[in-house]
C-alpha cells in the first residue's frame, strides 16, 4: 500500500511533514518512481557533461545536454500520467534542474569562454538571483524551492535554444534573451517565497499564490 499525501481544491494543506500541498492533486512517498529514476539520470548526465567539456568534446556536450533537458520536460508529464507526482520527486526536480544547468555553465564557459567574456553582464544576473531565490527559500522553510512555474518552463526552452546557437555558433543574442528570461523567472521564485507562509511545490505563477492568500 501506497501513503499519499491529498490536497483539496479550496488551497494547499499541510502534509505531514509540514510541507503544504499543491491543490488540485496527489502526493505519493514512494521513492522508485519513474520521474524520480529520469531525475537521478539527469544528475548523473550532468557529471557526464561535466567531463566531456574538460576532454573538449563540444558537439557531444550539446547533444548530451539536449536529451537530458528533454528529460526534464519528460518526468513532469509522466508524474502527472502516470499519477506518480512525490515530495521527494519535486525535490530532486529541483536539484537535477540545478546540477544541469551549472554543468552547462560550466562547459559554455570552458568550450567558450572567448565569446562569453564579453556576455558576463548577461550571465552574472541570473546566476545572482539564482543565488538569492535558493538562499531565501533555505532561510525561509529550511529546503530548496521546487515552484515549477510556467515562467520556468518558458526558460527552459529557451535555454536550450541558447545552447544550441551557442555551440552552433550562430548568434549570441538568443542565448542573452534566455538568460533575462531566468533572471524573470528567478525574481518571480523570490517573490513566491517571500508571500507563501509554507514550503509548497509546483507553484505555477505568483499570481496563484497571490490569490490563495486572497481566499484565505
Amino acid at each position: 500500500m501506497v501513503d499519499r499525501l491529498d490536497s483539496g481544491d479550496e488551497g494547499a494543506q499541510a502534509a505531514p511533514s509540514g510541507e503544504a500541498v499543491p491543490p488540485g492533486g496527489e502526493r505519493m512517498n514512494r521513492v522508485l518512481t519513474v520521474p524520480n529514476v529520469l531525475c537521478v539520470i539527469r544528475l548523473l548526465g550532468s557529471v557526464a557533461l561535466v567531463v566531456l567539456a574538460c576532454t573538449g568534446r563540444g558537439e557531444i556536450f550539446l547533444w548530451l545536454f539536449v536529451v537530458l533537458a528533454m528529460t526534464d520536460w519528460l518526468d513532469g508529464k509522466l508524474a502527472i500520467l502516470l499519477n506518480q507526482r512525490s515530495v521527494l520527486g519535486a525535490r530532486l526536480d529541483s536539484w537535477a534542474d540545478a546540477a544541469l544547468y551549472a554543468a552547462l555553465l560550466f562547459g559554455a564557459l570552458w568550450l567558450h569562454g572567448a565569446d562569453l567574456r564579453s556576455e558576463l553582464g548577461w550571465i552574472i544576473p541570473p546566476v545572482a538571483t539564482y543565488a538569492v531565490s535558493t538562499l531565501a527559500g533555505f532561510w525561509k522553510y529550511q529546503r530548496w524551492p521546487s515552484y515549477h512555474t510556467r515562467a520556468a518552463k518558458t526558460s527552459w526552452f529557451l535555454i536550450i535554444v541558447g545552447a544550441v546557437c551557442l555551440f552552433g555558433g550562430w548568434a549570441l543574442w538568443p542565448l542573452r534573451t534566455a538568460l533575462t528570461a531566468v533572471t524573470l523567472t528567478n525574481l518571480e521564485a523570490l517573490l513566491i517565497t517571500i508571500l507563501s507562509p509554507t514550503w509548497r511545490a509546483d507553484v505555477n505563477s505568483v499570481i496563484k499564490v497571490l490569490r490563495d492568500r486572497k481566499a484565505e
